[in-house]
Order: structure tokens, then sequence, then C-alpha cells
């Protein structure tokens, strides 16, 4: 098969479109012929060499895919070849072929096509995971996403309004707030323009935000911290605006608040499995009911990921670019 392969760390360039040998399904694990992928931040650090992927894993970048099951390892059930599903990853899925644990699948939500479908798991399940089963964002709440028109973003807004909740986003163009605001965004920030503690605090009459979902990290940390509301949440992400920051304890506690920071790649398999089975089981309803649906900016053919990386790292795209197999 083909796959991209990172010969050396670099910039978009070192993404290789190579032949590589087979994947092969152990114990638990389904072969997936791929039909798309899509374009993760996480993929971009690997790509540069910060980022790699855990033990035992695919080397090839690629969080997430759609495809056709092609073979059923050992001690599989409940799948058949032929099945079409979309995948959590943990590397792989900028290949032809990708080996994938079994609990880490989902089938297709009803009403969507096979490449639509690689826009959903690595989304879908950081969105579910964090804001609902570790921050238990409620009805009447209001949710501050930061990077409304990113991937995570579409799909947070639009999980926050499906549950009954307030969202507010940030994003750097009057283009892609206007777009928040078509999947239901209720406050729109312009974070190049305004203090979004400020335009938060206003827009709740002072209380602020009771959940917070942040893909910054350090560069955010205190001024989240002063967003939240009393019992608020802040869900980390990502580290897009460094790993240290300085956090006060005091104001923390004044709170009465939590922060917690987690991520997908590295989780074991059973966490991944109960993740995929829960969004399953709550989001997939709302696809199928016409509530939710994946955002897709682009589509490139895969062996020209370097070209989608390079779309990614620029911004130039609101949800996600797509990378189709041949």
């Amino acid at each position: 098969m083909y796959a991209i392969t990172i010969p050396e760390p670099g910039g978009p360039e070192a993404l290789v479109w190579n032949e590589v040998p087979d994947p092969v399904p152990g114990e638990g694990e389904v072969l997936v012929e791929v039909v798309a992928s899509a374009v993760n931040r996480a993929d971009i650090m690997q790509r540069q060499g910060y980022y790699d992927p855990p033990p035992g894993a695919s080397p090839y970048p690629g969080l997430e895919c759609s495809g056709r099951i092609a073979a059923l390892g050992p001690g599989v059930s409940g799948w058949s070849v032929g099945d079409e599903v979309c995948a959590l990853l943990a590397g792989g899925g900028y290949a032809e072929k990708v080996a994938v644990p079994a609990g880490q699948l989902m089938p297709v939500p009803e009403g969507l096509d096979l490449k639509q479908a690689a826009a959903l798991p690595e989304v879908a399940c950081t969105v579910w995971s964090n804001v609902f089963m570790i921050a238990h964002l409620h009805p009447g709440e209001t949710l501050l996403v930061h990077g409304g028109s990113s991937g995570i973003g579409t799909m947070a807004i639009q999980l926050g309004k499906a549950v009954g909740a307030r969202v507010a986003v940030t994003a750097g163009t009057k283009e892609k707030l206007d777009f928040c605001a078509e999947l239901g965004a209720d406050i729109l920030v312009n974070y190049r323009e305004q203090d979004f503690v400020a335009e938060v605090k206003q827009a709740t009459d002072g209380a602020g935000a009771d959940v917070i979902l942040d893909n910054m990290g350090a560069k955010y940390l205190d001024r989240n911290v002063q967003a939240l509301a009393v019992n608020g949440r802040l869900a980390i992400i990502g580290m897009q605006g460094g790993v240290k920051g300085e956090l006060n304890i005091g104001a923390l506690l004044g709170k009465r608040a939590a922060i917690s920071a987690t991520s997908l790649r590295a989780r074991p398999l059973a966490e991944k499995a109960a993740i995929a089975a829960a969004v399953r089981e709550h989001v997939w309803p709302l696809i199928t009911q016409g509530h939710v649906r994946p955002v897709v900016d682009r589509e490139l053919p895969m062996a020209e990921a370097a070209q989608a990386h390079r779309v990614v790292e620029a911004s130039e795209h609101i949800g996600k670019v797509l990378l189709v197999a041949p």
C-alpha cells in the first residue's frame, strides 16, 4: 500500500507519499481500507517532530479515517467485512489501509456519505469527552469555545446548541464569525479586536462562562480563569499558545472552579472505546436527525497532504480539511 511518511521532521514538504508494508490486524483489531482521513493539529506537530505516536501505534500521521472493513483480526465480533465505518486512530490515517482497535470503530451515521464521515471521529470524541463527560455542560449554561471555526469549534457549537446551552466563540475574521453564527453561536468575539473576557462578561451580565473549551493553553490560561463563572469548568485540549503559564490559584478558589487537561491519542484503549461508544449513543442520533453535521472546508488527494498542512497551518480553512485516498 501507499502512505504518507515522514522520513525527516520538518515543514510540509517533509510529508512523502511512499510505498510501505500493508498493516496486519492483531487481536481485537480490524483492517480498514481508507476512503478519507482528515488533518488535525496533532498531525502537524508530528510532522514537525514534536508529537511522536504512542508505542505500538502506526508511524504515519492521521488520527481519524473513514472507509470499509477489509479484514477482521482474531477476537473481533459485531463487525463484518464490507461494513462502512469511521474510526478514531492513534495514527495511520494518511494511508490506503490502517489497522484499528474494534472499540474505536463507529458506523457511518445515516444520511452522511463515507467521505464526510472522516471529519467526525476526532472532533466528536474530543468535544463529547471534554465538554460533556468531564465538564458536564448543562442546558441553560454558557459554553465558550476558542477557535470556533475550527473542526473542534464547529462541532462544539452544534453540540452545545443541541443540548440547550448558550454558545460564545472566538475567531479571527468576520467571515469565520459569520459562519459560527450560522451554526448557532450566540456570542461572537473577534480575538484580534476584542477582549473575550470583557465580551463574555458583558453578554452574561457579569457571570462569565460555565464551561470553556480551550485550544490555546498557556497564552489564555489567566484570562480563561477570569472569564469563568462561579463553579465554572475550563477544559484545555491544546497548546497552540504555549505549554507554561501562570495560574492564579486564588482566583480559581474564589470561583470554586475546575481545570482539566486531556488528549485522546495516548489514552488506554478501554477509555477510547468508552468515548467512542458514548459518541455513538449521544452524538450519532443528533447527526441523523439533522441537528449536527460535519463541516468540511475542502478535499485534497491524500498524496497532496503537504498542501493540506499548509492550509491548516495558515488557518485558511473553516471546519475540516479532508485527505481522500486514491
